[in-house]
């Protein structure tokens, strides 16, 4: 878990640093939710962006989905919201019992 111009925190209070997820077991073809609180470390408003890359192993991407219920609101300097992200697994997934990927959250524009 990486955030860029963003703090990842584990708590509304944002005391306690996310810097890695836990999706537990997914069975194939359901989903696992956890939630993160995001606060705008950048020193002007901003919208997020989310990305999951460098799985592992690589054709993991083809039969995971990582989404999010972030809907685009700006959020001002220091504000936190709590953002739940999801992490689908497809029906067709074969052959991959372990799996890693980074999932970055980075600010973009300013506003």
């Amino acid at each position: 878990m990486k955030g860029i111009g963003a703090g990842i925190y584990w708590d509304e209070a944002c005391t306690n640093r996310t810097i890695s997820l836990n999706w537990g077991v997914i069975e194939v073809g359901s989903s696992s939710n956890l939630t993160v609180y995001v606060r705008n470390e950048y020193s002007s408003a901003v919208s997020l962006r989310l990305e999951a890359s460098n799985w592992t192993p690589s054709a993991a991407s083809n039969y995971m989905s990582l989404n999010w219920n972030y809907t685009g609101q700006v959020l001002s300097t220091n504000e936190v919201i709590a953002i739940e992200l999801t992490l689908t697994v497809h029906p067709t997934i074969i052959d991959i019992t372990d799996f890693s990927f980074e999932t970055i959250i980075t600010t973009v524009g300013a506003y």
